[in-house]
């Protein structure tokens, strides 16, 4: 199996998929962090391609940027000054050539990610 990565970003206090969501992917090699591609949730709260598809897949270190605070405010949340949740980097090794999914549990005070499938 060849490796890739995939996100899906849902709003939890709403209870449906965050559309509109910034996310930047950076490979991550000793105290470099490379910008590899910024994307944006579509309205399933995925993105309409693979983050790092097979063909740009390499085992190593990343970091995957949500820009929840410019999202948050897109929907209306009123913010408070500075807002809880803003930018969440969320850093993550692939071990293997594999399917990794990296999804973002989302709301206003707290957020959740796991390796999914």
């Amino acid at each position: 199996m060849a490796g890739y990565l995939t996100t899906h970003v849902l709003d939890t206090a709403r209870g449906c998929p965050a559309q509109g969501l910034k996310i930047e992917l950076f490979r991550i090699t000793g105290e470099t962090r490379e910008l590899l591609k910024t994307l944006t949730t579509n309205d399933d709260g995925r993105t309409n391609e693979q983050i790092l598809p097979e063909s740009e897949f390499a085992i190593g270190e990343y970091e995957l940027v949500f820009h929840a605070g410019a999202y948050l405010d897109e929907i209306g949340i009123p913010p408070e000054t500075p807002r809880f949740l803003n930018i969440i980097p969320i850093r993550f090794g692939m071990s293997e050539p594999s399917h990794y999914h990296v999804p973002l549990l989302l709301s206003p005070f707290g957020f959740s990610t796991y390796r999914g499938s």
